[in-house]
């Protein structure tokens, strides 16, 4: 099973928020024993809205599969369990700035000294090595900064940031990818490595083909809503009760679309004949489309587009894609149970072989669930433990709901 492809290997998780803890929820999810290290408190994340009797729906959506061992790192003896911990890593996953984890003698160049093999993914607002190594960095203000909100909303409307934090988790996933690289190689010739992954550079990445473009032609890209720059039509199309999404930009499914609204003659208009020229002249084609489209209704719509191998779907909010048909497959969603919230509706793990329906192994873990668990491994006493989770328990005083 794909979901057991990293069975056996130990990766410690020192991530907070979204991206690092994405990168960590895909290697957990490949089956990987994620051990996560959490301040006494909790991780940051843990802090995010909404809440169901005390637990962030944010955290236990991106944790999954993972221990979670409490610790404070300004805490000498704690520390010391960290390093045990990273010396016994085949991964180690973490989202500080760059320098604190050499500060804590918890580097990649002070653990790759006892434990070679091991594989160091460093996630970070704009990398270990650039200019701006040292500055913090958050979802939104990445997305300003690389270009990705100047081309996302309508012109003329003020700069629209996308809702989901989508730079966190593409640098989630592209970090995980880098890891996964980064243990062939270290299969095929022994050796570890630091892999570095930056949040502004994910967000570029987001763009390859805008930027190239950009490259090109020198031209900056206009804000478009919902049309592709490269393509036309591709966008929504208002009809009588809403909106579809219609792309019919190949030659076979303009003509079908201009057959299908009753203005066949439209194909070969030379305003619209072919592809840089239905482009160049979007606002009137799309006027001349929806002149059409508005009298009838999304569903009746979609039936006849269907019915001629024109690419389209109703623009859903929530509710209707959770009521949608292609939701409706068992590997979209499935319940787990929390050991505080109780049974709860959570996304399925994204990746499968055929015929395989990957299952959450565990749910997330509260704060330190694991502490006892993790040290008895690390070879510590019943004794030791309870000092530990006495701390933790302190601070849970400390910072109350």
């Amino acid at each position: 099973m794909l979901t057991r492809s990293l069975n056996g290997l130990k990766v410690i998780d020192f991530t907070q928020v979204a991206a690092g803890p994405t990168c960590t929820m895909m290697l957990a999810g490949f089956g990987a024993d994620v051990i996560k290290i959490e301040a006494l408190g909790g991780e940051l994340g843990r802090a995010f809205w909404p809440q169901i009797k005390g637990q962030s729906v944010t955290f236990m959506a991106l944790n999954c599969n993972k221990r979670s061992i409490a610790l404070d790192l300004k805490n000498e003896a704690h520390l010391r369990i960290a390093r045990e911990l990273a010396a016994t890593a085949d991964v180690i996953v973490e989202s500080f700035r760059p320098g604190v984890m050499d500060r804590l003698s918890l580097g990649y160049e002070q653990i790759r000294a006892g434990n070679p093999r091991v594989i160091y993914c460093s996630i970070s607002a704009y990398g270990q090595e650039g200019p701006w190594r040292d500055r913090a960095g958050v979802d939104g203000v990445v997305q300003a900064l690389s270009g990705l909100m100047s081309v996302t909303g309508t012109a003329g409307a003020p700069p629209c940031k996308i809702q989901v934090p989508i730079v966190d988790i593409v640098t989630g996933y592209l970090a995980s990818v880098s890891v996964l690289a980064a243990l062939a190689r270290r299969d095929r010739e022994g050796v570890g490595l630091h892999v570095d992954a930056s949040m502004f550079g994910s967000a570029i990445a987001l763009q390859q083909a805008a930027f190239a473009t950009y490259f090109a032609d020198g031209v900056v890209p206009d804000r478009l809503g919902s049309a592709a720059p490269y393509a036309a039509p591709n966008e929504a199309l208002r009809c009588a009760d809403g909106w579809i999404m219609v792309a019919a930009y190949q030659p076979a499914r303009w003509e079908a679309l201009c057959q299908a609204l009753g203005i066949p003659d439209k194909a070969t208009d030379p305003r619209f004949a072919d592809l840089p020229r239905r482009i160049a002249n979007r606002s009137e084609l799309i006027r001349m489309l929806e002149e059409q489209v508005v009298k009838r209704s999304k569903s009746e719509w979609i039936e006849v587009f269907q019915a001629l191998d024109i690419i389209c779907g109703p623009i859903n909010d929530y509710s209707e894609v959770v009521n949608s048909p292609p939701f409706a497959d068992p590997r979209m969603v499935e319940k787990v149970v929390h050991p505080t919230v109780g049974e709860m509706v959570m996304p399925r793990f994204p990746l499968s072989a055929v015929g395989e329906l990957p299952s959450v192994r565990r749910p997330a873990p509260l704060v330190g669930e694991h502490t006892g668990e993790i040290l008895s491994e690390l070879g510590y006493g019943v004794e030791h433990a309870e000092l530990i989770l006495t701390s933790q328990r302190k601070a849970e005083r400390a910072f109350p709901e």
